[in-house]
């Protein structure tokens, strides 16, 4: 069987891209490998052994058209609206809040945040399926 082990997204800045998601979700540096054209950053933390890999690739200073084919990536919380809060006072601008319902049971409580390069992350409450 297949393990998901990282998902990879390209950033423009690694100390501003590392910063975000240290600040908004713990991620730390696990791995940092740097190569003459491009460097690859390996962001973990404790709760699970899954990876971000930021691939920043040198001399770039356009910022990525995220195009229509980018989605979100996913995170649970254990307590969404003290995460929301501690976002927000942390000045990175979280959405709302939502509450998804399917034939009136509740399905997910979740919002969405953006990274500074425009990628969606949406921050679940943790419960259900989304563990």
């Amino acid at each position: 069987m297949a393990k998901a082990i990282h998902s990879m997204i390209r950033v423009l800045d690694e100390t501003r891209s590392v910063d975000f998601y240290r600040k908004a979700f713990g991620l730390d540096v696990a791995d940092r490998l740097d190569f003459e054209t491009f460097t690859l950053i390996y962001l973990s933390n404790a709760e699970t052994g899954f990876e971000l890999e930021l691939t920043v690739n040198k001399g770039r200073t356009e910022p990525y058209g995220l195009g229509d084919g980018y989605g979100h990536l996913a995170v649970s919380v254990a307590d969404l609206d003290g995460e929301h809060d501690r976002l927000g006072a942390l000045g990175l601008n979280p959405k709302k809040i939502v509450e998804f319902n399917h034939d009136g049971s509740l399905i997910a409580r979740f919002f969405f945040i953006e990274d500074p390069d425009g990628y969606k992350i949406e921050v679940l409450q943790r419960g259900g399926r989304f563990q």
